[in-house]
Order: C-alpha cells, then structure tokens, then sequence
C-alpha cells in the first residue's frame, strides 16, 4: 500500500478522536497529516513526508490556539438589543414609581418602573437603568 494511503488513515483517525474529544489541536494534526499524504504524493521520501506533517502540523497549532484562546476569553466588543440601554442614563417623564412611569432613553419615551418598592423619581430627575424587562425599564 501507498504512503498517501497511511497518511489519509492518519488523517482520518485524528478527525474522529476530534470528533470525540473536542480538542482542536487534533484537527491540526489531520490537516498535518493530509499534508503529509500530498507530499507523499510528490514524493516517496518518508523523511520529506515526516517533516512536511511535522511542520504543517505545529504551524497550525502555534498560530490558530492563541487566536482561538484570545477570541473566547473577550467578550464581545459590541453589546445591543436590551443589553445595550442597561447603564444607560434617562430623564424622567411621568412620575416613575414601583408601579409604572415614563422616561425618555435614547431618545425614546418607555415606561419605566423603579427597582424599589418605595423609590418615586419626579419627573425632570436622572436616573440609571438597570435592566429592561419586556418593554419596561427597571430604573433606580
């Protein structure tokens, strides 16, 4: 049997004990590995073909892991929907109670209700929003 052949195999092992285990750099080695199986292909030097994977293989995983370690540990720089207006500041409209009220954030009006039972915001105060449950804002 062909060298190619070995190297696909290789390939095709390392895809499954990805598959499995979920450890990236597995992938790398594959794609190592089908390197090694199209320079097997060139040539019938298994040094050339060992060097070749070896050299894919830890290229891969010296430039891809600290792109994929920096891209899951920063959260993501743009935050919108109701995410977005949470800290935002906003000038009361109507009286905002624990019950209901109006503010104007964003520059649009919503109703608003206050984070505390006893809190009231007269209407011309700032106040800080802290979450947005529906299409109310929870304010304090």
């Amino acid at each position: 049997m062909d060298f190619w052949v070995w190297w696909l195999i290789a390939a095709g092992g390392f895809s499954i004990a990805l598959v499995l285990t979920a450890m990236p750099e597995l992938g790398m080695l594959a794609a190592g590995a089908v390197a090694g199986a199209l320079t097997a292909g060139v040539t019938d030097n298994v040094v050339i073909q060992v060097v070749v994977f070896a050299v894919v293989s830890t290229a891969l995983i010296l430039v891809v892991r600290p792109i994929a370690r920096r891209s899951r540990v920063q959260p993501p720089a743009l935050r919108s929907g109701p995410d977005a207006l949470m800290g935002k500041s906003a000038v009361v409209l109507e009286r905002v109670d624990a019950a209901n009220g109006r503010i104007k954030l964003a520059g649009e009006v919503w109703s608003a209700r206050a984070l505390g039972e006893g809190d009231t915001y007269e209407p011309g105060s700032q106040v800080s929003v802290v979450e947005i449950d529906g299409a109310t804002a929870v304010v304090m």
